[in-house]
């Protein structure tokens, strides 16, 4: 595996850059693309989801975004020490009936030394919203720069 910078240790310039790429590949919905920044055996919980290895992982975000249809992500670095990173999240997606939803959480993430991701926690509630409330509104992919964090949008 080739490394992965930013690398650790992690002071906030680097941990939020190592944060913005993590939205930007999750903002492809590509599997192909995301599990490539994380160790052949990540370890992850995702929900109630347990998950060991870069193959278990790709099968949970070809579901996941089977499932998640026109998903948006915004990621903040809520923390960061040595080889971990805090995060706050909140993404909107629609099922397969039209119903928007707005999920929140946190992630607690730790990297090996090339930077890849070992480790995974993400804890995450859904709010049911109605299209009118969206916040996320840029065109599939990549957030714009100009776009308002999570922050900004007071989330």
């Amino acid at each position: 595996m080739s490394a992965k910078p930013p690398l650790p240790p992690f002071d906030p310039e680097s941990a939020r850059l190592k944060v913005r790429l993590a939205e930007d590949a999750w903002n492809s919905r590509d599997p192909d693309r995301v599990v490539q920044v994380y160790t052949d055996d990540t370890r992850w919980r995702n929900r109630a989801e347990f998950l060991v290895g870069r193959a278990e992982v790709h099968a949970f975000l070809q579901r996941k975004w089977a499932r998640e249809l026109d998903y948006r992500l915004i990621k903040e670095l809520w923390a960061c020490a040595s080889h971990r990173i805090a995060v706050r999240f909140a993404y909107e997606w629609h099922d397969d009936s039209g119903q928007w939803f707005r999920s929140y959480g946190n992630e607690n993430w730790e990297f090996d030394d090339q930077g890849l991701m070992a480790r995974r926690h993400a804890s995450i509630n859904d709010l049911p919203i109605g299209e009118r409330d969206r916040k996320f509104r840029w065109p599939l992919g990549r957030r714009p720069d100009d776009h308002a964090s999570l922050s900004e949008l007071e989330l």
